[in-house]
């Protein structure tokens, strides 16, 4: 049986009949039996013999003979080290995150900056801010901005710095003060000028809304523009749907489950009462407020009087690309 003898960095074959007795073979250098056998085997061959007769305990083949090459009984092969995989920290993806917020932030409280600023200010290297830029941008958060012109200040010379700044969609995930401004306003306007006249700015901010509506309900027939109107407030982010009213109740009920005005609202009910009369001057029919989310119910519903076959809202959604019919409760979801 053959014996294998091993080193750090060497792996030595013998033959049975090596054993007590002196081979006059001549001495081999080992680099350069190491060098013939990666050269005739590959390296990686060579490896993997070894390694799996070791595994199983059995006698290992020279990988030279494997390769049809007797170079002597000496083996000298490299040794492998495992390549270790890169693999990304648990808490890579976060520490990413909160820092394109600092820098996002930052954006949001200088204006403009450039990468080489940015750096300075959060102590990393301006390869790594752009890198967090290249994020924001891709996320649609930030843009690239033209260079500010300081008055009485001469640029200097050479290509001007290129500035990073934030988008309307990077300035939209930081808070706003709008319904405070809106409520100030308002509050301004009934003191002044009273009730009449939040119920006439009431009037006018829908007027441009009604006119469209109108040219979109236009030649649609009477017991269908529910569902018509369902659609127009939804793509105007309203989440609404028309629905056949509860037992007891004939008719259809447009629910609305977002209100972008409920938090001012609730403190001027004419934003609401204004909406009403322009939702039963659209329908060509009295309507009745039944819910309001300004006033803590979960959807503003609307009711509109009138009788509507089971089967027929369920018909046009199938018309109508924007609106999708549930085939049990007759329901539209818009």
């Amino acid at each position: 049986m053959a014996m294998l003898a091993t080193s750090a960095n060497a792996v030595s074959f013998r033959r049975p009949d090596d054993v007590g007795r002196q081979r006059s073979e001549p001495a081999i250098d080992p680099a350069v039996v190491g060098a013939a056998v990666v050269d005739a085997c590959g390296e990686a061959d060579m490896t993997a013999s070894i390694v799996r007769a070791v595994a199983r305990s059995e006698a290992p083949v020279p990988p030279a003979w494997v390769c049809g090459r007797e170079i002597g009984n000496i083996v000298v092969v490299k040794s492998v080290e495992p390549v270790a995989h890169a693999t990304e920290p648990v808490g890579a993806a976060s520490d990413d995150a909160r820092t394109r917020d600092r820098v996002a932030r930052a954006l949001h409280e200088l204006g403009p900056q450039s990468a080489v600023a940015l750096s300075v200010r959060f102590g990393l290297t301006p390869a790594a801010v752009r890198r967090h830029l290249d994020g924001l941008i891709a996320a649609g958060r930030v843009c690239e901005a033209a260079e500010r012109k300081v008055r009485g200040k001469a640029r200097g010379r050479g290509r001007p710095a290129k500035l990073f700044a934030l988008t309307d969609h990077g300035r939209d995930s930081f808070p706003h003060a709008y319904d405070d401004l809106a409520l100030a306003a308002l509050t301004y306007l009934r003191d002044t000028g009273g009730d009449a006249a939040v119920a006439e700015f009431a009037h006018r901010r829908l007027a441009p809304i009604e006119q469209r509506y109108e040219s979109l309900l236009a030649g649609v027939p009477e017991e269908r523009r529910p569902i018509e109107l369902a659609a127009a407030l939804s793509a105007d982010g309203y989440a609404a749907s028309a629905q056949q009213a509860g037992p007891g109740l004939q008719g259809t009920q447009v629910c609305q489950h977002h209100c972008p005005v409920s938090h001012v609202a609730s403190d001027f009910p004419q934003l609401c009462e204004a909406e009403t009369e322009v939702f039963g001057r659209l329908l060509g029919t009295h309507v009745q407020r039944l819910a309001t989310i300004a006033h803590g119910d979960g959807v503003c519903t609307t009711h509109i009087p009138g009788h509507v076959a089971p089967g027929h809202i369920s018909a046009h959604a199938k018309d109508s690309p924007a609106v999708q019919a549930s085939p049990t409760s007759g329901k539209v979801d818009v």
